[in-house]
């Protein structure tokens, strides 16, 4: 399995970016799709979770209501649109999959390279 993350750049807080995520090695409309961050000197963090059929999502506490992921599976595309973002969003994400929609990371068999998120105040 191979996951391609993208998206990442330098934006000021409040601005919107969109990362991707292609998967590639097995049937991805079978496996719940994650996104985790990790900031400098910090814990890897749950962000976002969906399942294979795109119908259920779960989110963490500091995203809720700004972040949404959505799953393509006819293009093998996971997606995190990240809105009113804030300095503290500032940190490398990563996409994973698994079989499970939880938030431990050790949920999740397959990890992405990540994409560094910079949010400018």
């Amino acid at each position: 399995v191979q996951l391609q993350a993208s998206g990442g750049g330098l934006v000021q807080a409040g601005a919107s970016l969109r990362l991707s995520c292609a998967a590639s090695g097995r049937t991805f409309s079978s496996y719940v799709m994650g996104w985790f961050r990790q900031a400098s000197g910090k814990e890897r963090e749950f962000v976002a979770a969906i399942r294979g059929s795109g119908i259920s999502t779960y989110y963490g506490n500091s995203v809720k209501g700004r972040f949404t992921i959505s799953r393509d599976n006819a293009k093998n595309t996971v997606y995190l649109q990240m809105n009113s973002l804030k300095p503290e969003d500032t940190a490398v994400y990563y996409c994973a999959q698994g079989s499970y929609m939880r938030s431990n990371p050790e949920s999740y068999d397959y990890w992405g390279q990540g994409t560094l998120v910079t949010v400018s105040s």
